[in-house]
Formats: structure tokens, sequence, C-alpha cells
């Protein structure tokens, strides 16, 4: 059965992709432009976290906690002790993940490998994991930014 008209003729529906394909091209040349108009919001210099939540980490194990927009991570090392680092590669702002059976930190997008200390060992990642600062005061646990030494 064929309609007696359409809803969108030939020329309408090809003239609607061309301006798709128009606007498009032209978001693309202007997104560098806007990222570098509006800057990216800035990572937090202090996060507290509740200390009842991370106490009872095994050692050798790691756990994420929101870092800003960016996730962080938080290790206890075999001496029970805990650091933390920011949990973002140094090569293209992939997510880390903590391999506990390998004890290092690995990159999925480019097969990048850090150790348990976040210095950079195989792969195309230029520099070490940012280190962050832990410390217990009270019931909470207080993450920030390190100081540069």
């Amino acid at each position: 059965m064929k309609l007696k008209s359409s809803f969108v003729d030939r020329r309408r529906f090809l003239n609607w992709l061309g301006s798709g394909c128009i606007a498009a091209f032209l978001g693309s040349l202007l997104q560098p432009v806007f990222r570098f108009v509006v800057p990216p919001r800035r990572p937090p210099t202090r996060v507290v976290l509740p200390f009842a939540d991370y106490k009872d980490m095994p050692a050798d194990s790691a756990r994420r906690f929101p870092w800003g927009s960016q996730p962080g991570i938080l290790r206890r090392d075999g001496g029970g002790e805990f650091k933390a680092f920011v949990g973002v590669c140094t090569h293209l702002d992939c997510n880390v993940a903590y391999l506990p059976e390998k004890r290092k930190f690995f990159c999925a997008c480019h097969e990048g490998w850090y150790d348990e200390e976040g210095n950079n060992q195989a792969g195309p990642p230029p520099r070490p994991l940012e280190r962050l600062d832990v410390a217990v005061e009270g019931e909470s646990l207080v993450v920030k930014k390190r100081t540069p030494t």
C-alpha cells in the first residue's frame, strides 16, 4: 500500500541530515576553544572520609573514594599504613585500578603499570601517580593534597 503523502519528503530529510553533519563538524571545531575558555574544575585540596568505613580494610588491599570529579584510591599496605593516590593515569587520564594479587596499579587504556608506591613501571605513563597525604583525625580519615617538600 502506497501512502499518498508522507510527513517528511526526501529533500527536507536530506536538508536535515546535511545540517546535522555541518553542526557536528562545527561543534567538533569549537569544543577545544570552549574547553580553553571555560577551564575544568579544580580538584579539592582536602577530603574528609569516615574512618569507620576504612578501618577494617585488610592489608594489601585498596578502595576507591571520591576525589572531586576524579576517583581516589586508598591503599592499606602490609604494615597497616594508609596511602592515597589520585586514581587517574598520568598518560591520558584513564582510571587506574589496584590489582592486589600483583600488588600493582594498572591502567587498562594503554596497559600502563605502577608499583605499590605509585611509581610508573611499564607502558606509556610518563610520571608516577599523584600521591596524597592521609591522616587519621578522631573519627575521620583526612586525605589532602601533598605539600611539596
